[in-house]
């Protein structure tokens, strides 16, 4: 009788604890659900926060690395970043990491930050302590890299990808610049969500952070898709400094879990014909989309500084983060930096030429323009590095100010 009455008791519990689990689960993994549902891509280099800036590369050491240091700074440009769900905290982590590495501030009187829901208005949708953690990467390093752009935070109202896509839309119509680092397995039916993309507009996505296959909407031909690496930044110093001869790049190699592949549905564009090659595992497309089209630091182990304040796991403060989100912000900061110096909105929705190949990846300029990531793997059997463009690293890492010049 006690067993029986043990079980009768267990048995529900069970099945909510196993509920719970599955919805912890689809709130952090790198992976969409099925059904038309997006994930965050990015990883925590360590469970624990910090109440100080202890860890993590900080802008000023990633700009030496890259090649960062023109005199554009995103001043009259706008980049949106579409994320699902309510960052409560959003404006004063913000401004807490803008203080701790000499960013313009919102309490200094910049105006350099917005929130809206996904169709511009303030009904926020509820909050998500997963998805917070993921805004503040995205504004604090879009900020990074260009300090006078404004940052347009557009919410969705949850991670489906029909909020999402709704977001994307109001987005696209109000900025110059869309970042995006967020996404989900592919679909046959992917090409007729497109749409959304084909915009006048220049749209970066992570690719992922599972290795391959490829994601969409990354693999989308009308998005810039980021990849990601391992980083080695020579010159750094305690505190997010350089040392007096600077912060240089000190090499790269894939990361293991960066996104990448060949699509299995959308055509290879035109920018990439001549780019995408025969070599097995390494650049043969196959006819298809290859993702990623350019790469940078993703590694947990080399991450960059987060700060935010909502709260994930039971932890708050500063966190070292990896993982594509990185580079999604970081490289739409870097376009944004491209359309002020050459006063003009680059876009990735012609799919004939793109300024990232047929410009920066000219037989004239590849070497010049792009760290070429020979080394490394994101997955098995594909993706291996290779020379020139590969499904694990594209064409490799901007070299920041002769990748803008070129543009």
């Amino acid at each position: 009788m006690y067993l029986r009455r043990l079980f009768a008791i267990a048995s529900p519990l069970a099945i909510v604890i196993a509920l719970l689990l599955t919805v912890g689960a689809s709130v952090t993994s790198t992976k969409a659900s099925a059904g038309g549902f997006a994930s965050t891509t990015y990883k925590l280099a360590h469970p624990q926060a910090t109440s100080t800036y202890q860890n993590g590369y900080s802008p000023m050491q990633m700009k030496g690395a890259y090649s960062l240091n023109g005199t554009s700074t995103g001043s009259g440009t706008t980049i949106a970043i579409v994320d699902a769900y309510n960052d409560p905290t959003a404006a004063n982590d913000f401004d807490v990491f803008a203080k701790q590495f000499g960013l313009p501030t919102l309490a200094g009187g910049c105006t350099c930050f917005t929130k809206v829901d996904q169709t511009g208005g303030t009904n926020y949708p509820r909050t998500n302590r997963s998805w917070a953690v993921e805004i503040s990467l995205d504004i604090e390093w879009a900020h990074a890299m260009a300090p006078q752009a404004h940052i347009l935070l557009v919410e969705a109202t949850s991670n489906s990808f029909t909020n999402l896509l709704t977001a994307e839309d109001y987005a696209t119509a109000h900025a110059q610049v869309v970042s995006n680092s967020w996404g989900g397995a592919e679909l046959s039916s992917e090409a007729s969500s497109d749409s959304h993309f084909n915009k006048p507009v220049a749209i970066t996505f992570s690719a992922g952070d599972s290795g391959t296959p490829a994601q969409y909407p990354s693999a989308s031909p009308y998005v810039l898709s980021i990849g990601g690496t391992s980083l080695t930044i020579n010159g750094t110093t305690g505190g997010g400094g350089c040392s007096s001869t600077g912060c240089t790049y000190g090499g790269e190699q894939v990361w293991s879990g960066g996104g990448g592949g060949a699509s299995a549905y959308e055509t290879e564009p035109g920018y990439q014909g001549g780019y995408c090659g025969t070599t097995p595992n390494v650049n043969n497309c196959g006819g298809k989309r290859g993702t990623p089209d350019v790469a940078w630091d993703a590694d947990p182990s080399t991450g960059v500084a987060v700060y935010d304040s909502t709260g994930y796991q039971g932890q708050k403060g500063w966190f070292q983060i990896g993982g594509t989100s990185v580079g999604a912000p970081s490289v739409a900061g870097v376009i944004a930096l491209a359309d002020q110096a050459h006063s003009t909105t680059l876009v990735t929705n012609t799919l004939a030429t793109r300024f990232t190949y047929q410009s920066d990846a000219s037989a004239t300029n590849y070497s010049s323009d792009y760290h070429d990531v020979k080394a490394g793997s994101n997955g098995s059997p594909c993706c291996m590095a290779g020379t020139g463009y590969d499904l694990a690293s594209g064409l490799g890492s901007p070299v920041g100010n002769n990748w803008i010049s070129n543009a």
